[in-house]
């Protein structure tokens, strides 16, 4: 026998618990189905927790530093159990936050085991049968491993796994050199490990710009992380206590012996296993569900928010997932996916914050162009704080002023970026920032003077 709700909501990632919040306000029966830690990757495995120990890793690398401020500085050591503990306190706190309040939610009835359609509206937990008119799908992503030579006959880790590290591995071998990647390996040689990053790309990031790419591996090759490019074949093995990676990187073969190895190779959806053929729900070939610009499905009555759906694969979108389906259902305001502007950060040190379009994306577009860049250097923020590493970019439509995109590398740059996106979600001319007065010293201010020296992209 079956139990009838309004809603179901199948994962407590970003979009399922406020969506919850919102659907039980509006008076509906609400079941959320959760088969693991509540919170999702955000809060578990992802955003808190790793910039919780990036925060660390900060601290180290300052403490160090010391002597550069007139600080009598000393040896520093590093006690991962502590940082492992406190990472642990903050992450553990969001969770049981998010798991209290949706247990003690009016009208919402919690269900914790694996989630599975038995048909369109029918989902089981258990022994459970759970129907309901309207079903969501937020069940995340976890990391992709991909077929490699030796991978199967080493112990290796993931962005997951790294969270049980409570010691200071000698040296972490990282095959992956994007987002993932790089944050965990600052991170850890910030820690005291020696650090190797395996990319089997002709360079870091290739989602980035060339200049952005470049200078992201300059600031890693300052603090001695080695990085291997176009290691298009890679293979590992165990030797001794040490797992020896081989890549070849368009020459001769390099080995690379470490202590441990962290898979950081991309993200798959957690939607193999959800029983969706049975609901007649279509995915993608890497597994994403299909979804249309208000987040529905194929089938009516079933929508898909968050990383499962392809749709961004960050904490940010999934939030504006969930807005956009509780604005649809709930107040009539027809908000899509395609509204929303591109945005995002790399939280190394120094932090990338982009939006909008890449300058190769302007190029490819054909469409008359500014630039404006700005060194660090040139930042008397950054020189004061000591910290100039990196540079700043914004480009322009030449015809209609409206700002195409952005790409700050530097001290603090992951909140200058939203000076930046704000003035692009109004459409308004570039001009409005910058003629705006912004407060000195920041990093903020050379915006403004930066797209006040804009030059024809392709002169």
């Amino acid at each position: 026998m079956s139990t009838a709700f309004d809603a179901i909501i199948i994962g407590t990632g970003q979009a399922g618990p406020p969506l919850a919040g919102r659907l039980t306000k509006a008076g509906m029966k609400v079941a959320v189905i959760e088969r693991g830690l509540f919170g999702g990757t955000c809060v578990n495995t992802g955003c808190i927790p790793t910039k919780t120990m990036v925060a660390s890793a900060y601290a180290a690398r300052i403490a160090r530093r010391a002597g550069d401020y007139g600080v009598i500085d000393g040896a520093v050591s590093l006690d991962m159990q502590k940082v492992k503990a406190r990472k642990d306190e903050i992450s553990g706190a969001s969770r049981d936050g998010v798991e209290s309040w949706l247990k003690n939610m009016g009208n919402c009835t919690v269900y914790q085991g694996q989630g599975r359609f038995e048909a369109s509206h029918e989902v089981s937990v258990g022994d459970a049968r759970l129907t309901a008119e309207r079903i969501f799908i937020n069940v995340g992503g976890r990391a992709a491993i991909p077929k490699m030579a030796g991978l199967s006959e080493i112990p290796y880790l993931t962005n997951s796994s790294m969270m049980n590290v409570d010691f200071l591995p000698r040296h972490l071998v990282i095959v992956g050199g994007s987002y993932i990647g790089l944050e965990f390996g600052q991170m850890f040689r910030r820690f005291g490990s020696e650090v190797t990053i395996i990319e089997m790309g002709p360079r870091l990031i290739p989602r980035e710009d060339v200049d952005v790419s470049a200078a992201i591996h300059d600031i890693l090759k300052n603090e001695e992380i080695n990085v291997h490019l176009n290691a298009t074949c890679t293979r590992l093995e165990k030797r001794g206590d040490d797992i020896v990676a081989t890549a070849d990187c368009t020459g001769p073969e390099t080995e690379i012996r470490g202590s441990h190895v962290l898979m950081a190779t991309g993200r798959r959806p957690n939607t193999d296993d959800l029983g969706l053929e049975k609901a007649g729900i279509e995915t993608d070939q890497r597994g994403y569900i299909r979804v249309d610009d208000q987040l529905r499905t194929n089938v009516p009555g079933v929508w898909a928010l968050g990383d499962c759906n392809g749709q961004g694969g960050f904490t940010h979108t999934s939030y504006n997932d969930f807005e956009i389906v509780a604005a649809n259902i709930l107040d009539n305001d027809p908000r899509r996916v395609s509204d929303r502007i591109r945005t995002y950060a790399l939280f190394i040190d120094p932090p990338l914050g982009r939006a909008g379009m890449t300058e190769a994306e302007v190029q490819k577009s054909g469409r008359k162009a500014l630039i404006g860049k700005r060194p660090m250097t040139k930042v008397g923020r950054a020189v004061e704080k000591g910290e100039t590493q990196g540079f700043m970019k914004i480009l322009v439509d030449a015809e209609t002023r409206e700002i195409l995109g952005a790409a700050l590398l530097g001290t603090g740059c992951d909140e200058v970026i939203h000076s930046i996106l704000d003035v692009m979600y109004a459409r308004a001319p570039y001009t409005v920032i910058q003629r705006a007065m912004h407060i000195h010293p920041t990093v903020s201010e050379l915006v403004p003077t930066m797209l006040g020296e804009l030059q024809p992209l392709n002169a």
